[in-house]
């Protein structure tokens, strides 16, 4: 049999796609820093160090049919949601994390060539998969804030015969911490554009600042949030999304029929059903970060951002952020480093425990 090019099969837009870069698991991460895990502050990732709910752990123990498919609907998970939420469940849809809604929205809105609107720095997968879909990204960086440049925004449809189709922003911000001023999403919403919200932390900004329930009175909004964060739950990758009932018709028709399984079911219910305990663990999480926010400021060659999430970004100065990662990680603890416009010369920290952040601070002063 002749050797066949399969390049030639593959889309070209794939062939010259670059791939996104996860943060490595702790099995990884522990054999290339020849360390235990149990030696590694992990603090890259902006996971729960509390992790899940016991409840969760008790009602995966007690599962009867995790050798029958998931309802594909979720309808217990999603009505349980609109408890929490107080949005009908009509309007809510469950997803194998919110990036599996991310890429949804994409499939169904953009044809090759069409257009997203990014604001770095921001979360990375709306790049990503806009590429995987052949569109195009416009990055419209933010200001030196990390407010939206309005402006910029809005003269993206203004004689424009191929606009942009949709635009992402997030509230609060990843990496920045910010939350979206509400004139802003105001704004947003009166341009002929589809608006995605993504709320993946505001259990840590507190409900008074979700929009989550706008999508009612917007047929152009749509709101993700995520069960990775504040219920500890980023290893069975379980989030959900509200949409305008117009819009959910659709993605009904092109959702993969059991895309959240058995498991992530289940641990989802628990946390809702746990709540107290788990907004419990938030509190400490905010509490830690206020005291941690305080000890950065003492650092002459650190400037750390005011934060609404479980993370604090700092910007380095006089110093080589690169350095001071490798440093950290040297002595087993990993933050984030981005090698990207306006960020290198930054760091970002997760929030852990208090005698995590005890050692991070005691290792900072001595780098």
């Amino acid at each position: 049999m002749k050797d066949i090019a399969t390049n030639q099969f593959i889309r070209k837009n794939i062939i010259d796609l670059k791939p996104y870069t996860p943060i490595l698991p702790f099995e990884v991460l522990s054999e290339q820093l020849g360390r235990h895990p149990s030696e590694i502050i992990k603090l890259d990732a902006n996971e729960n160090p509390y992790g899940a709910s016991p409840l969760v752990a008790e009602r995966l123990a007690e599962a009867p049919y995790l050798h029958i498919y998931p309802d594909p609907e979720s309808r217990e998970l999603r009505d349980a949601l609109a408890e929490y939420t107080g949005l009908e469940a009509d309007y809510l849809m469950v997803g194998h994390g919110a990036d599996e809604l991310i890429d949804m929205v994409m499939r169904l809105v953009l044809e090759p060539g069409d257009s997203i609107i990014n604001c770095p720095p921001t979360f990375g997968m709306y790049p990503f998969d806009a590429a995987i879909n052949a569109a195009n990204t416009i990055n419209i960086p933010r200001r030196p804030d990390f407010s939206l440049d309005m402006v910029a925004i809005s003269q993206q449809f203004e004689d424009n015969p191929n606009p942009p189709k949709l635009i992402f922003v997030t509230s609060p911000n990843n990496p920045s911490g910010t939350l979206l001023a509400e004139e802003d999403l105001h704004r947003l919403l009166e341009l002929p554009v589809l608006v995605i919200l993504d709320e993946a932390y505001i259990e840590f900004a507190g409900f008074e600042h979700s929009r989550f329930t706008w999508v009612k009175e917007h047929a152009n909004l749509m709101v993700f949030r995520t069960f990775s964060k504040w219920a500890g739950l980023a290893g069975l990758r379980v989030g959900y999304g509200a949409f305008p009932l117009e819009i959910m018709a659709h993605l009904w028709k092109m959702k993969q029929p059991y895309n959240v399984n058995v498991a992530g079911q289940i641990a989802a219910l628990a946390s809702l059903e746990d709540k107290v305990t788990l907004f419990g663990t938030v509190d400490k999480l905010i509490a830690e970060r206020e005291r941690f926010f305080s000890a950065l400021q003492q650092l002459d060659w650190l400037t750390p951002y005011p934060s609404q999430t479980n993370f604090i970004l700092c910007k380095v100065a006089g110093r080589d952020a690169p350095t001071v990662k490798q440093q950290l990680a040297e002595a087993g603890i990993l933050v984030r480093h981005y090698n990207t416009p306006g960020l290198s010369d930054h760091i970002r920290i997760s929030i852990g425990t208090p005698t995590q952040m005890a050692r991070v601070v005691d290792v900072m002063r001595e780098t």
